[in-house]
């Protein structure tokens, strides 16, 4: 299977989230996932990366050339495309892609889950997303998203996407 996730690529990250995605990745691994990732070598997304090219596992990374001017990119990258935009980065992580893990991360990573979701929601894709809710990081999102449904700007949301809150359940809900 290949799993896309969405996670930051920021250097300043607590260990608390970059040894979850390490692990992660030596989970996709052994597996038989491939990793498909906005390429970065920091953050989650790097950490996720190590763990797969640790255990002899595949990644394949997709950004534009330009954003090595913002983050190093990994070298170890089973494959890389390279395309020119961020929507065009996006519409590859779809179409290469059976399941999507959101981990913690910043602007781009809510950017991310909440175009996935959306296109879900809208019936442009049928493929499991689950949040990765290490240390309880989405939860106040979460309790957001439950709050929008409540007051009604939100139809039922309990097939759109999963939570689990450790590794265990990550991989017992991509099935």
């Amino acid at each position: 299977m290949n799993i896309c996730l969405y996670g930051s690529g920021s250097r300043k990250i607590d260990e608390i989230y970059t040894s979850q995605a390490y692990e992660l990745g030596c989970e996709m691994a052994r597996r038989g996932h491939t990793l498909v990732f906005g390429g970065g070598d920091t953050g989650m997304m790097g950490a996720c990366a190590r763990g797969v090219h640790d255990n002899n596992g595949k990644s394949l990374g997709i950004a534009p050339e330009w954003i090595g001017d913002f983050e190093p990119l990994c070298k170890e990258c089973s494959e890389f495309i390279y395309v020119d935009t961020m929507d065009e980065r996006k519409a590859e992580f779809v179409k290469n892609s059976d399941a999507f893990i959101i981990s913690p991360g910043g602007i781009g990573t809510l950017d991310e889950f909440f175009e996935i979701i959306t296109l879900k929601k809208l019936k442009q894709h049928d493929k499991e997303i689950i949040i990765f809710n290490i240390d309880h990081f989405f939860d106040k999102m979460l309790e957001m998203i439950d709050e929008m449904g409540e007051k009604g700007f939100l139809y039922k949301q309990e097939d759109i996407f999963k939570t689990a809150n450790t590794l265990e359940e990550v991989f017992k809900k991509l099935g």
